[in-house]
């Protein structure tokens, strides 16, 4: 480029246009120029994870996802299960298949059936991988046991029903450290925190004057944020059971918008701009004054839905309707939230699914495996970094939140706050059997009928010479009855019944 007759070199980075003159030692300049270009790169080992489709017969095939006209992901997985909300008449069900049951699905495979009307949310425990929680539009909440054998006829009964909100349930998530801790959030505006070991809600809260979008525990548990209709972002304190924070449009559209807590405590948000423009944003929760980020992406109708990596701080948006996945990385050094790339499909996803970071191959480089929802189909979307070695790579795979929980739910009322118990990823992940639950205090859970057994068992069961009267009463043509016999003969006739032996 050329300057008040002075030559100008321009190198264009990641960070803002730096030019640099060489007119007075071209060459030396020059040599400059190029070695600062390179160290303004950013150094990151993320810079290039790419997406990749799986094989066809490696997708789930012939799954009529659900219609419900309603932001949710219908989609929940972990390294056990692949839950679906899918279309059923006569009530809200869903399907849960295991993870290595790939291919086609039979139309008669057995679903999940208990509830009376649309299902709008699942959610998978994170520290039972077979214990499932799901919304619906019958104002009820339900928790599910699945088996770890494949399903022969279809749930109906849940291990416990929570009844607490007069309108649908569209929203249930987990504490993310405290044993059987679910929160669930209503069309009526009501956030009930639930026990589901006894069944019993332990907090409510109405400090929302309008319908919630979403809601977000962070790292913790001791925090969790929200977005509302009335756009306006919160952060609640549940065991205080008030707002401690809150921010009027943090983007200033009205459609909806979405929040994830960070792992540095931050709140990452997804939106609108007055022009539909949709926005993504990074906030400190402690000065809502000024975003930490801000920036705009492209223009279009569908809620992007973020999905958070808290090992590697990366964040993947996934909109519906849309056919691409964009994912950033998170640092702290300016811009805080730095592109990284984009896969692109051909067809639109309906919704999405995040595998936990247990679940991935790390003898592969998987750092992420997202689950993409089509119309009939679920077709697996692996994220991986390319290396050369085929060794456990430490820098990809800290160790990441395991499944046992860090405190039961008394300690977490009692004020108590724990991180999530870490387990290392280097021998590969394995699931563990399917468990019971345990609790400190009665667990409706863990309660099974008692097996019934009939009355003439019970009787001659416990008694020593019950098997030889009924061996012999078998053999004979006539009926016998041991409890009509008197005691003082039960004796003598059992010495005569072993004569005939």
């Amino acid at each position: 480029v050329w300057c008040d007759n002075q030559l100008l070199i321009s190198t264009l980075v990641a960070a803002p246009v730096i030019t640099y003159c060489m007119s007075c030692k071209p060459y030396k300049s020059y040599l400059k120029c190029q070695t600062m270009s390179r160290s303004i790169v950013r150094q990151s080992k993320f810079r290039h994870v790419f997406g990749q489709t799986v094989k066809a017969e490696q997708a789930y095939d012939d799954i009529r996802v659900s219609k419900v006209t309603w932001d949710s992901s219908f989609c929940a997985i972990n390294p056990k299960f692949l839950a679906v909300i899918v279309e059923s008449s006569g009530g809200g069900s869903f399907l849960v298949l295991p993870i290595s049951k790939t291919g086609r699905v039979d139309k008669n495979y057995p679903m999940v059936i208990g509830h009376s009307g649309p299902v709008l949310d699942i959610d998978w425990c994170p520290h039972d991988d077979n214990v499932l929680a799901s919304g619906s539009e019958d104002c009820t909440a339900m928790v599910w046991q699945i088996p770890d054998h494949t399903l022969t006829r279809p749930i109906s009964d849940p291990i416990v029903v929570l009844e607490g909100h007069s309108k649908r349930v569209g929203i249930v998530t987990w504490h993310p450290t405290a044993r059987n801790i679910l929160l669930t959030a209503g069309s009526d505006n009501l956030i009930i925190i639930w026990n589901v070991g006894t069944g019993e809600p332990l907090i409510s809260m109405d400090d929302h004057p309008d319908l919630i979008y979403s809601i977000s525990w962070n790292r913790n548990g001791s925090l969790f944020c929200t977005t509302c209709k009335d756009r306006r972002l919160r952060v609640c304190d549940p065991r205080k059971r008030e707002v401690v924070a809150e921010r009027l449009a943090p983007h200033d559209g009205i459609r909806p918008m979405r929040a994830i807590f960070t792992r540095d405590g931050n709140i990452f948000t997804t939106g609108f701009t007055r022009m539909s423009q949709r926005e993504l944003g990074l906030w400190d929760p402690t000065n809502f004054e000024e975003p930490i980020a801000l920036l705009e992406l492209d223009t279009s109708n569908g809620v992007l839905l973020p999905y958070y990596d808290a090992d590697a701080n990366m964040v993947y948006l996934c909109g519906k309707g849309d056919s691409s996945i964009r994912y950033f990385e998170i640092t702290e050094e300016p811009p805080y939230v730095h592109y990284l790339n984009t896969f692109s499909s051909k067809e639109p996803q309906r919704g999405m699914g995040f595998m936990p970071k247990r679940g991935v191959d790390v003898s592969k480089c998987e750092i992420a495996r997202l689950f993409k929802l089509l119309d009939k189909k679920c077709e697996p979307i692996t994220m991986t970094v390319p290396r050369k070695s085929d060794l456990f790579q430490d820098d990809l795979y800290p160790d990441t939140a395991g499944p046992e929980p860090s405190m039961e739910p008394e300690d977490w009322l009692e004020g108590r706050n724990e991180d999530p118990i870490l387990v290392s990823m280097r021998d590969g992940y394995v699931p563990p059997k399917s468990r019971e639950l345990k609790v400190a205090r009665k667990n409706v859970l863990d309660s099974r009928p008692a097996t019934r057994r009939s009355m003439s068992t019970l009787e001659t069961s416990s008694l020593p010479v019950g098997r030889c009267i009924r061996a012999r009463c078998a053999r004979s043509s006539t009926a016998f009855t041991p409890s009509i016999i008197p005691p003082a003969s039960f004796q003598l006739l059992f010495l005569d019944f072993t004569s005939f032996f």
